[in-house]
């Protein structure tokens, strides 16, 4: 989950896009348009991508290598522009691969309610490099825990629970 500026600077689009621009060629991408989000009219995805180092690229170690290297690429690349940035982007990575860029919209949850931009606007609260990942917190029953179950592994573990809603309202008061 990257900042829009950070997109910007890489030149990532939005895959919804790109299935757009090819549709005629491949109708099953028209077919399996993401027109039934509730809360926005396209997915935040964007390329999915792989550390040059890694071999795979699936395994648990070579998925963390892709993340905390592209967090250390963006901070490298940081005060570029796009024209010296890109090269950079793509001598580090590749693309297909098993990390997926998700862009948060320009105004985060002003607006868009997404996870990406509930991950972003946070960041960008606490002072850190807009730079994060997500993932669901599944329990033994092989589903997604409930919220009071997620809320007790956090008081079990030492860490703190927030709710989406929460955010954005630290968010609205943030950035008045």
């Amino acid at each position: 989950m990257i900042s829009h500026d950070i997109a910007t600077r890489f030149q990532l689009p939005f895959l919804a896009d790109l299935y757009k621009d090819i549709e005629k060629k491949y109708p099953v991408l028209k077919a399996l348009k993401p027109n039934d989000i509730p809360y926005d009219a396209k997915s935040s995805f964007s390329l999915y991508v792989n550390h040059r180092k890694t071999f795979t690229g699936i395994t648990d170690e070579d998925r963390s290598l892709t993340m905390r290297e592209f967090a250390s690429l963006v901070q490298q690349t940081e005060n570029m522009d796009a024209s010296k940035a890109l090269p950079i982007f793509g001598q580090q990575f590749r693309s297909p691969g098993h990390v997926p860029i998700c862009v948060a919209s320009e105004g985060l949850v002003n607006s868009r309610k997404g996870h990406t931009e509930l991950v972003i606007s946070l960041l960008t609260m606490a002072g850190l490099l807009p730079v994060g990942s997500g993932c669901e917190m599944m329990g033994d029953h092989g589903k997604a825990l409930s919220p009071e179950d997620a809320q007790k592994y956090a008081r079990d573990h030492g860490y703190v629970y927030v709710e989406g809603r929460d955010i954005i309202q630290a968010w609205q008061q943030w950035s008045k």
